[in-house]
């Protein structure tokens, strides 16, 4: 199926539920994952097979919540695969830029909804579901322009281009409602900075997922990566 074809717990931490495949995730249930487990991994396949492989090995890493990005042909393929056969993660979709593209990935499973602009459309259809939405903001504007839609949940991406740690920290003193998910430039390395800033709810981001190791199908050390990230966020 072609994605374009209408338009061009960690130890010592109470034990979370991840909703089912059949049930509806609202920012409440979301919030309270994303609490425990601060790490959203991007999963970029065109193969469903795939798709799936790579959702299993963050799970086993520790990892409940995945976010695939509509950056192949087949990624609606594949987002309704992860939704129908790995239960234990709650799939959302990433990378929506319309509101056409949101609403094939709900009616594909989707559970939540990333952006990596701040686009009307997308917020509507999201609400229209019911469902978080991660709009992505980049400058003050943007935000403000989110916070007067209602949100309180935004992207910041990409983060490290965008100001990093010391630009989250501006605006949230100014938009002291907002809470920010970082992509983009977060890895291992300064996970737990961007985690320790109060306004972070959690952080996204590809390094979990690398080519490389997909490629090669070493799924293991998905695992070992989502698991370092898990204990990275437990040390927070």
């Amino acid at each position: 199926m072609e994605l374009f074809d209408n338009q061009g717990a960690r130890p010592g931490q109470e034990l979370i539920s991840v909703p089912t495949t059949n049930s509806s995730v609202n920012q409440a249930d979301l919030v309270k994952v994303l609490q425990s487990t601060p790490v959203v991994p991007l999963v970029k396949a065109d193969d469903p097979d795939i798709a799936v492989k790579t959702s299993r090995a963050l799970a086993a890493g520790g990892l409940s919540i995945v976010e695939v990005v509509f950056r192949t042909d087949r990624a609606l393929d594949c987002l309704a695969a992860v939704a129908r056969e790995v239960p234990e993660v709650i799939a959302g979709a990433g990378t929506v830029l319309t509101a056409e593209q949101a609403r094939q990935a709900f009616a594909h499973g989707a559970k939540f909804i990333v952006s990596p602009g701040l686009d009307e459309g997308v917020v509507a259809v999201a609400k229209e579901h019911g469902a978080p939405v991660f709009p992505g903001i980049a400058t003050a504007s943007e935000l403000q322009k989110a916070y007067n839609l209602g949100l309180e949940y935004v992207k910041f991406f990409p983060a490290s281009i965008a100001g990093g740690i010391p630009a989250i920290k501006a605006l949230a003193s100014v938009f002291r409602t907002m809470r920010f998910m970082p992509t983009g430039g977060v890895s291992a390395a300064n996970l737990a900075d961007f985690l320790a800033v109060p306004a972070v709810i959690a952080c996204g981001g590809s390094w979990l997922t690398p080519d490389d190791a997909i490629a090669a199908g070493d799924y293991s050390a998905i695992t070992k990566l989502a698991e370092e990230a898990v204990k990275i966020a437990a040390s927070d």
